[in-house]
Formats: C-alpha cells, sequence, structure tokens
C-alpha cells in the first residue's frame, strides 16, 4: 500500500498496490502493522457498508463522540463518491479544515478518517456503494453531526446536493465546545 499525507495531520489517502497478471490483479487493502507504523490506528472491530441509489445523494458529517471517537478507512466499492474529512480537533492546528477526495471502484482508493474528525460523502454516480473500517462500535448515543453546509469549513462540494436526510441537513452551526478534547 501508498500512504498519501493530506493536509490535515492524521488523513491520509491509502492507495493499493496492484500485483497484476493475466487474471487481473491482487492487492492488499488492510494491514495493521503497516497502518500502526505510519501512526494510524490499527484496530479494527467493526465494518459497514452504504449502498445510494442516486447520484447526488449526502451523507455526513458523521462522527462519535468520546469516549466512543473511531477512526474510519473508508473506500468506494462500486461508482464514485467525493469524500470528505473535516478537522473537529480542538488542539489541531487544521481545526474546521477539510480535506476531500474522489474515491471510485475504478481508482480504489481509501481515505483514513482519524479520531476526532467529521466524515461525509456525496455520491458521483448511480448506485454507489461505500465500505467502511473502523476502530470502533458504532454508539448510537455517542452519533453526533455538523452540517454539510456549515460556513466554519466552507466545503466546496463538486456537484448538487439532490438527496439527504433531515438530521444531516438540520445539524446547528459548529462549535468547538461540542467536541471533547
Amino acid at each position: 500500500m501508498t500512504f498519501r499525507e493530506t493536509t490535515i495531520e492524521g488523513v491520509w489517502i491509502v492507495e493499493p498496490e496492484l500485483h497484476e497478471d493475466e487474471r487481473g490483479f491482487f492487492a492488499r487493502t488492510w494491514d495493521a502493522e503497516e497502518f500502526a507504523e505510519h501512526g494510524l490506528n490499527g484496530r479494527l472491530v467493526q465494518t459497514s457498508v452504504s449502498y445510494n441509489r442516486r447520484s447526488g445523494t449526502l451523507r455526513g458529517l458523521h462522527y462519535q463522540a468520546a469516549p466512543h471517537e473511531e477512526a474510519k478507512l473508508v473506500r468506494c466499492t462500486a461508482g464514485a463518491i467525493f469524500d470528505v474529512a473535516v478537522d473537529l480537533r480542538p488542539r489541531s492546528r487544521s481545526l474546521t479544515e477539510w480535506v476531500g477526495i474522489e474515491l471510485s471502484a475504478s481508482n480504489r482508493h481509501a481515505l483514513y478518517v482519524p479520531e476526532g474528525c467529521a466524515h461525509g460523502f456525496l455520491t458521483l454516480t448511480d448506485d454507489s456503494e461505500v465500505s467502511y473500517l473502523m476502530s470502533a462500535v458504532h454508539v448510537a448515543e455517542a452519533a453526533r453531526g455538523v452540517r454539510f453546509d456549515d460556513p466554519a469549513f466552507g466545503i466546496a462540494w463538486p456537484a448538487e446536493i439532490v438527496a439527504i436526510n433531515e438530521r444531516d441537513r438540520s445539524y446547528a452551526d459548529f462549535a468547538p465546545a461540542w467536541v471533547a478534547p
């Protein structure tokens, strides 16, 4: 795997190294030791999948409050998405900054989102599917979110948002006090 740093400390783009032959290819997409060598959480306790019927579907921006923070490795396994991580860590030099990258079934890249960052995505194709590897079990009572269009972040979504649920649409404006240190 190739690990590429982003402008937000702890947020990484992870690219598989393809070993190709006449059959196709083989590639590792997870290696706890290699993640640990890059200072990333190598604990894996839960995986989830998100299927999205329509292009222009927005999910997020979500995170879990302390003490249930989770790191995520996000990969698009069908279609394409614009994947976003927003830094909500109070002591971070990049508090409120965001990173966005296209993840697709064809580029096979993944985005590592560390604890303390919110995550969301906008589908760029119909019938997109997103796979998550997570370092902590989801705890419904710890689920939190920040609004996708909050001016504190200024996220430049690359396409029109045509589907979003009411919860994601109605999060309050960001306030650093919401996020545990």
